[in-house]
């Protein structure tokens, strides 16, 4: 099979600009997830609850799946941005317990007593993120080793 290198360079090219794109929106919708959450987390109930999880982490598979493609397709220059969603996001719920721990749990029960979920959802987005990093490492060890 012949490869046409100055089609494969465009693809590239336009792939690694659409992947730019798609951080920043990740990124958006990153500090969105957040901020609602951290809210909800110090608004004890006085919220309802985001339910963003699920769009925010597919939000995350696109730009995870479109990073190995670009990543499939030559792309050299590696800029490791997906590690910053990580990292904000153990980052943030570490405090979020820590803030819960010292406050006696007082941010695990809204204002009427009745216990809240905003700390374990934070716990499985973050976990879910961690997972999607982990898998797409994966994912770059097994391409490099059939390379």
């Amino acid at each position: 099979m012949k490869i046409n290198y100055r089609k494969l360079k465009k693809v590239r090219e336009i792939e690694t600009v659409i992947n730019k794109n798609l951080f920043i929106v990740c990124a958006v919708v990153t500090l969105a997830t957040m901020v609602m959450m951290a809210v909800n987390f110090f608004g004890r109930g006085d919220f309802l609850p985001t339910k963003i999880g699920f769009f925010y982490i597919i939000v995350v598979l696109i730009y995870s799946a479109h990073k190995e493609l670009v990543r499939w397709l030559g792309e050299k220059r590696g800029h490791r941005h997906g590690e910053y969603f990580v990292y904000a996001w153990i980052i943030l719920t570490t405090a979020l317990y820590v803030i819960n721990f010292f406050s006696n749990g007082y941010f695990s029960y809204s204002k009427e007593g009745y216990a809240l979920s905003t700390l374990a959802d934070v716990s499985y987005l973050t976990i879910e993120v961690l997972g999607v990093f982990v898998i797409t490492r994966i994912i770059k060890v097994f391409f490099l080793i059939k390379k």
